[in-house]
């Protein structure tokens, strides 16, 4: 028998093209899954943050357990304005969370009278409430210092806001309520 020395042991060319491309793939994968791992950071670093609300002192507007967005954002090009749902370092416990309407900033004079709001002495309103979830609690006259905001919660009769652990200092302040992704039946922009 002969042996045949002038069989090649490379590859044959289809199969580097095959390799290579396979390659060429798996580096391309790769870079978008980074690429996308960055974007993703990036985004709930610093621009959205996805949050859970837990409880019920936003009514009807959100509800236990809905999956918001949070702009982390925002307030680094405009101020905080009456009306805005901020997330914010709870100041008895800045380890917990909580969610509330700004309902006067800086230098506003407040008063809540048997549960109507006055604001630089103008009675607001408020159509984010609803009747039944009023109360009658009232809150002497203040004037708010600068950096510090009052809070409350639209589910006035049950709601843990500035009334009870009072004005929250801008500091404390970490997000605006944007937009409710879950349960998707309810997809909204919160207002």
């Amino acid at each position: 028998m002969e042996s045949d020395e002038s069989q090649s042991h490379e590859p044959h060319p289809l199969d580097l093209r095959a390799r290579r491309i396979r390659q060429r793939a798996v580096a391309v994968w790769a870079r978008d899954i980074l690429v996308s791992l960055a974007v993703a950071f990036f985004v709930i670093t610093f621009l959205y943050q996805p949050v859970r609300v837990e409880g019920t002192s936003m009514l009807p507007r959100l509800h236990d357990q809905d999956r918001i967005f949070i702009n982390k954002f925002v307030y680094h090009f405009e101020d905080i304005g009456r009306g805005d749902v901020v997330v914010f370092y709870y100041p008895r416990d800045p380890s917990k969370s909580y969610i509330k309407r700004v309902i006067a900033v800086p230098g506003d004079r407040l008063e809540v009278d048997e549960g109507r709001v006055y604001v630089n002495g103008a009675h607001i309103q408020e159509p984010y409430v609803p009747q039944r979830f009023r109360d009658v609690r009232s809150v002497s006259p203040v004037v708010l210092p600068a950096h510090c905001y009052y809070v409350m919660g639209d589910h006035r009769s049950i709601s843990s806001d500035s009334r009870d652990f009072g004005p929250v200092d801008r500091s404390f302040i970490y997000g605006k309520a944007a937009f409710v992704y879950w349960p998707t039946e309810k997809m909204h922009v919160v207002e």
